[in-house]
């Protein structure tokens, strides 16, 4: 992979989140017409060139297990364990970072580049986006820095949609968050059926990243709490709450929109990798683009919402909670909100509702335009990190003994 191998800049800046950028040599970019017309002819001289931001992340760290997953001259598979389809085109994967990933990283993909990058230093990302077809922009600083969330969220994003524009990169998938509608409760909720109301400033900076990316005609996915490995903030906040209100909160009702990150994974490279339709025209924003790829702005959790209680229930099944209680009484949200009160923590109030009523959002749209089958639900994948979180939560103990 010549083409996207070369020197490139340290950091400006370490920091929590995952971030990108950093100059690469420049390579001669097919156009994108010439790009639709290779995938709609079957010819398969030229790879399909993705780039990925924020790829040791959470959420970026498996979109790139499930990118590699997908075989070469393969597409991605729609359905949850499936084996990849036949597909003409090879792949190729940039995979930016805020860490020298490359040094440590013990994948030998031949398919796989790193770069290490920083989206607070927007001259860094010059030539990062020359040649690829696709950009999966998945790094933002989710911290309590104002300054610095406007800074990499907001400027840092706008930059690099500007540098993939330049290059001609045919289609950008965003990660945001259903985060940016604020404080709740929220039943069922359409995109944008209420106006945006975010309180927090990763939320404020991650709504305004949107604008670029939607003004480029790309596709913006806001999922709501993302479960699996590598979670270090739902599951561990529910700990630390089970801790403080020792009970079934509210019964137990609120209903919440929750998606396991290995089938975001698989949403975001179906995006990603589908095919150009002949024409190759793209659809204007909030309709279907190359191959019925939604453009606009979509939620993307699983379709099925998911009760606190049994959320909770199924974690308390897999002994994820350590010392939980063997009993939980129901406590009303009054007399919750009264024991968080009396039992202070990291967790807020604000979050503590984000976590326990009804925050759950209409999801079915982009699995359905995007032909890509959501798996059996956020649940029912608990059994596959329930190791995970248990080392997590006692290593957390541990610490803080």
């Amino acid at each position: 992979m010549r083409a996207f191998a070369d020197a490139y800049e340290t950091m400006a800046r370490s920091g929590s989140s995952s971030t990108p950028g950093s100059e690469c040599t420049s390579v001669t970019a097919k156009t994108v017409s010439e790009a639709r017309t290779e995938a709609g002819s079957g010819r398969t001289t030229r790879p399909w060139r993705v780039v990925v931001t924020g790829a040791t992340g959470f959420i970026g760290s498996a979109v790139l297990r499930e990118l590699l997953r997908t075989e070469p001259g393969s597409s991605p598979s729609t359905h949850p364990d499936s084996e990849p389809t036949s597909s003409p085109r090879p792949l190729h994967i940039r995979a930016t970072s805020r860490k020298p990933a490359a040094a440590s990283d013990p994948t030998t993909d031949p398919r796989l580049d790193w770069a290490r990058a920083d989206l607070a230093d927007p001259a860094s990302l010059r030539g990062l986006c020359e040649g690829a077809d696709v950009l999966l922009h998945l790094a933002s600083d989710i911290g309590r820095d104002a300054e610095h969330c406007e800074l990499v969220n907001v400027r840092g994003t706008a930059a690099l949609v500007d540098e993939a524009v330049r290059a001609g990169v045919g289609r950008i998938v965003h990660l945001s968050t259903a985060a940016v509608y604020g404080a709740g409760p929220h039943s069922g909720l359409d995109v944008d059926e209420i106006p945006p109301a975010p309180v927090s400033a990763a939320s404020r900076t991650r709504l305004a990243a949107e604008q670029p990316v939607l003004a480029a005609g790309g596709t913006v996915l806001r999922p709501g709490l993302v479960l699996g490995a590598g979670d270090r903030w739902v599951v561990p906040a529910l700990a630390e709450l089970l801790g403080r209100v020792p009970a079934r909160w509210d019964g137990g009702r609120g209903l919440l929109s929750v998606v396991a990150v290995e089938d975001l994974a698989r949403l975001f490279v179906r995006l990603a990798l589908a095919s150009y339709d002949t024409s190759g025209t793209p659809g204007p924003s909030g309709t279907p683009g190359p191959s019925g790829i939604p453009r606009g702005i979509h939620h993307a959790s699983h379709p099925t919402p998911v009760s606190n209680g049994d959320l909770m229930d199924t974690l308390l099944a897999h002994g994820v909670f350590p010392d939980a209680p063997a009993a939980l009484p129901d406590l009303s949200w009054a007399d919750c909100l009264q024991g968080l009160e009396a039992a202070p923590g990291r967790v807020s109030e604000r979050q503590f509702a984000l976590l326990a009523r009804d925050h759950w959002y209409r999801s079915e749209e982009v699995w359905t335009a995007a032909a890509c089958d959501p798996g059996p639900g956020p649940l029912a994948r608990l059994a596959d990190s329930a190791d995970w979180y248990r080392a997590h939560l006692r290593a957390r103990l541990q610490t803080r003994a």
